[in-house]
């Protein structure tokens, strides 16, 4: 079959595509930013990694000559950048001079539905110029332009659940009332696989979305009956989005970055107006009661493949995995805990590697959430991300403000990597040597800044990575009371 370049290959699309084409057969040739990380938990031989950082001006991308066709998936929604607008034109162009000299036929772009006018968000603008930029080059592109995509990990799913989930009350701003047509991520995968070489569609720009118009609150009341909630949303019209985005970074566990552009985003309605996507691939978009009960299904049966936090935060110059699985020695803090293991080794390994999340820390975890509740305040993860698994997990998964680095059952060695905004940069470090539990916590300072923080935080790390260290080893699972 054919060679497939996918862009934002480790994001909540692009990891579903990728697995997508694979089962049609084609070779697959997925972008990733850091250098070591798998983009699927499973080998594939149809699948090779490509590494490179568009971001980049000095980004090196070496695209196979033989490329037939190409995804481009990448957005900077997750990541703080000064002017949304500018820094997506000059990646998107950094893409197109990628692919200059391959034998690529079709460029595929996932974007948003924006209405003509000249008012759009910010977010909203920016994907239509990158449309723009997109077309300026010589390979036909194919613009595929949705709604809130709804499935398990999908960041407006998130935001949908937990608003409705947590709140009885709602107090909603004036943008519950603009229109949207939600689409399952099922139906996105459908469209964005079967779309590839029909040449009716090449140049071409269509919007997807599901069966039913509906405001937001509609959305949100929809959901609330699906879950055998009852819920009252009540307008409030003094609602900023800059305010309305505070509120949900207190109550998602979706970053403030995401939240803003996409509460900028609803202002506006979402609606399909062109249908020609018909024409090509006649299909029957779920139901929103079925992209939620199909979402629910693979949480409940723990097989979530992507989510919107598979996208690392990192930054840096050389994103390479051995630069975090090394753990520094040299200009650095540590905090120390070994003790006698009083459990078989295996027990003690089950229960490190369902730390985080629901299950919690093992130990103080009131104070383990008052820092996730500082660190969304100040732009971060925070610490109700949760994890993909209740008890697994792979290199490059995230759990609550961490990024799993090294994750060795046997013998027991997990390493993960501080992605809280913090002075300087934090690691914490599990191993079982023998009959020994070693758990190091270790902190690289930013300037003079970094000390006075860790030197600030030594009593609290006293007793809360002692509680860990004793709630992990002891035959009694205290995990967090």
């Amino acid at each position: 079959m054919a060679k497939i370049l996918v862009t934002g290959a480790t994001g909540f699309i692009g990891k579903r595509l990728i697995v997508q084409l694979l089962e049609l057969g084609h070779q697959v040739y997925g972008l990733s930013r850091i250098r070591g990380v798998p983009i699927l938990a499973t080998d594939n031989p149809n699948l090779h990694t490509l590494y490179g950082d568009l971001s980049k001006k000095d980004g090196k991308l070496e695209v196979p000559d033989d490329i037939e066709a190409a995804y481009y998936l990448v957005h900077s929604m997750a990541h703080d950048v000064k002017n949304l607008g500018d820094h997506e034109e000059k990646v998107a162009k950094r893409f197109l001079k990628a692919l200059e000299g391959t034998a690529c036929q079709q460029i595929i772009y996932l974007s948003g539905i924006t209405s003509d006018s000249i008012k759009r968000s910010e977010h909203l603008a920016s994907r239509r110029n990158v449309e723009k930029v997109l077309q300026t080059g010589p390979v036909p592109v194919t613009v595929l332009r949705s709604s809130i995509i709804i499935g398990a990990g999908s960041a407006s799913f998130e935001i949908i659940r937990d608003l409705t989930e947590k709140l009885p009350v709602m107090l909603a701003p004036k943008w519950v009332r603009s229109l949207c047509q939600p689409i399952a991520i099922v139906d996105v995968i459908f469209y964005l696989s079967n779309i590839l070489f029909k040449p009716e569609a090449y140049a071409q720009t269509f919007d997807i979305g599901g069966p039913t118009v509906m405001s937001f609150k509609e959305v949100l009341l929809r959901y609330a009956k699906f879950r055998n909630l009852t819920r009252l949303i009540v307008n409030v019209p003094l609602l900023t989005p800059r305010l309305s985005s505070y509120w949900l970074v207190l109550i998602t566990s979706v970053r403030y970055s995401i939240c803003s552009y996409l509460v900028d985003s609803m202002k506006y309605d979402s609606v399909c107006r062109n249908h020609q996507i018909q024409n090509i691939l006649p299909h029957d978009c779920l139901a929103f009661e079925e992209a939620l009960e199909r979402a629910f299904s693979k949480i409940s049966q723990n097989e979530v493949l992507s989510t919107w936090m598979d996208a690392w935060s990192i930054k840096g110059d050389n994103l390479d995995l051995l630069n975090f699985i090394q753990v520094p020695k040299e200009g650095c803090f540590t905090d120390i805990k070994q003790l006698e293991l009083k459990l078989p080794n295996d027990a003690v390994t089950k229960r490190i590697w369902a730390i985080g999340g629901k299950n919690g820390w093992y130990g103080l975890n009131w104070a383990w959430r008052l820092r996730g509740l500082l660190d969304k305040i100040m732009g971060g993860t925070g610490l109700n991300t949760g994890r993909r698994h209740a008890t697994e997990f792979k290199v490059g998964d995230s759990i609550d403000f961490w990024r799993v680095v090294k994750a060795d059952k046997d013998p027991c060695h997990l390493i993960l990597y501080a992605e809280m905004k913090l002075p300087g940069e934090a690691w914490l470090e599990f191993k079982i040597d023998n009959r020994s539990y070693i758990q190091t916590a270790t902190f690289r300072p930013r300037g003079l800044l970094g000390r006075l923080y860790w030197c600030a935080m030594l009593p609290f790390h006293f007793f809360i990575f002692g509680k860990m260290a004793k709630g992990l080893t002891e035959p009694k699972n205290l995990n967090g009371r």
